[in-house]
């Protein structure tokens, strides 16, 4: 029961804007449904999603049963600098992909253009898919970025594994990049990801998006794996090269990334 579970200092809020950025993925879908059964009454709740051309082409699927299932239009929210919202396109641009500082594609298709629809709606508070494993993030969301940021996950104990379970229940198929074994449900070929397991996970899985970075990271001189606390380009990874067991969410690219997000 969400009435009995969400922090007191909402309990009673009427009149607001609340802006939930939806990221194609479990946990966000899970967030967006909280909110706008909880809030929407009396509150005006936005639900937003930053389109990416690299995204599984499931995900426009998923976001449309989400939509049905929350009962409101999720609005789209494009980069104006790059209106195809391609990782690609930012990559060739910057001449840069992945580093200590996280990837530039998140900042130019999802922080900035957040923070333009932020400019222009001025929304009261934000939501993200923070679940019950991410207290930390969620504060260091709201040290860095927003201290208006509601955590509903959070608040009620959701797990991960919990959205998953609420997805299903309520028929929703989720996006295909889950069910083939992806971390996450964002884009194919993460830059942000440095492990042996998932660059070769993806080289099986899907060879064409794993040649795809291989050679745009060869002609930027991107180092986008790390080896035996080594970093190297994809042309040089060996085939049979482990690092850590692919998880599932290691790394979740949501409208901010941080340096712990890619480290894994």
């Amino acid at each position: 029961n969400c009435k009995v579970c969400i922090g007191e200092e909402t309990k009673a809020m009427k009149d607001k804007r609340i802006a939930v950025w939806f990221s194609c993925g479990a946990a966000s879908a899970v967030a967006a449904k909280i909110t706008n059964d909880y809030y929407g009454y009396t509150n005006k709740v936005h639900i937003c999603n930053n389109p990416i051309l690299e995204e599984g082409e499931d995900n426009q699927r998923f976001l449309r049963d989400v939509a049905l299932w929350i009962g409101v239009p999720i609005e789209t929210v494009r980069s104006k600098k790059y209106p195809n919202a391609s990782c690609k396109e930012v990559w060739t641009d910057r001449k840069y992909m992945s580093g200590i500082h996280g990837a530039p594609c998140t900042l130019e298709l999802k922080k900035k253009p957040r923070q333009v629809w932020e400019a222009e709606y001025n929304p009261d508070y934000t939501v993200l898919g923070f679940t019950a494993e991410e207290t930390a993030r969620a504060e260091r969301f709201k040290m860095t970025e927003r201290d208006t940021l509601l955590t509903p996950l959070i608040d009620l104990g959701i797990t991960k594994q919990d959205c998953f379970d609420i997805v299903n229940k309520a028929g929703i198929k989720l996006p295909d990049l889950y069910r083939n074994g992806h971390p996450n449900a964002n884009c194919l070929g993460c830059v942000k990801v440095n492990s042996p397991t998932y660059w070769n996970w993806l080289r099986t899985t899907y060879p064409d998006v794993f040649q795809d970075r291989l050679e745009q990271s060869r002609k930027i001189g991107a180092k986008l794996v790390r080896v035996k606390g080594e970093y190297i380009q994809l042309k040089d990874l060996d085939p049979k090269a482990k690092g850590h067991k692919m998880k599932s969410y290691d790394v979740d690219c949501g409208i901010f990334c941080e340096e712990g997000a890619w480290k894994k």
